[in-house]
């Protein structure tokens, strides 16, 4: 797949921490990718929807409340249905690495903590985007 990266970047439920998902944003930009923020108090349903009508190659998840931990499948789900070829990645500050696991198994392709740095994050949504941007 050839192109820009394609992200949407969303907060699900009733969480309304959104300042890293903010500055994960603005770090996807700066390094040249396609980025449509959703803001807060999403469904699930919404984001595969939008990721689905952007055509995006990676839907990132900002985590501060524990709902992901029910609303993430969901959203895999979604995608699924949709016959989506996207890829799901959760970060936030609350991910615990027995929460982390369990995403993996439940089908998210990478989890940030707080510790992720910006050379990590960017270097692996551009990796799961399977784009050549060059």
């Amino acid at each position: 797949m050839k192109g820009v990266p394609r992200i949407v970047i969303a907060t699900m439920g009733i969480d309304q921490h959104e300042n890293g998902a903010i500055a994960v944003q603005r770090m996807l930009l700066e390094s040249q990718m396609f980025v449509s923020y959703m803001g807060v108090f999403n469904t699930p349903a919404q984001v595969a929807a939008h990721a689905e009508k952007v055509g995006a190659h990676v839907v990132g998840i900002s985590c501060h409340s524990w709902e992901y931990l029910t609303l993430v499948p969901r959203l895999i789900a979604d995608i699924r249905s949709r016959g989506l070829d996207c890829r799901v990645v959760i970060g936030g500050s609350i991910i615990t690495s027995k929460d982390a696991e369990e995403m993996i198994e439940k089908g998210v392709d990478g989890v940030f903590d707080a510790r992720a740095s910006q050379n990590e994050i960017v270097d692996a949504i551009r990796d799961l985007a399977k784009c050549d941007s060059k």
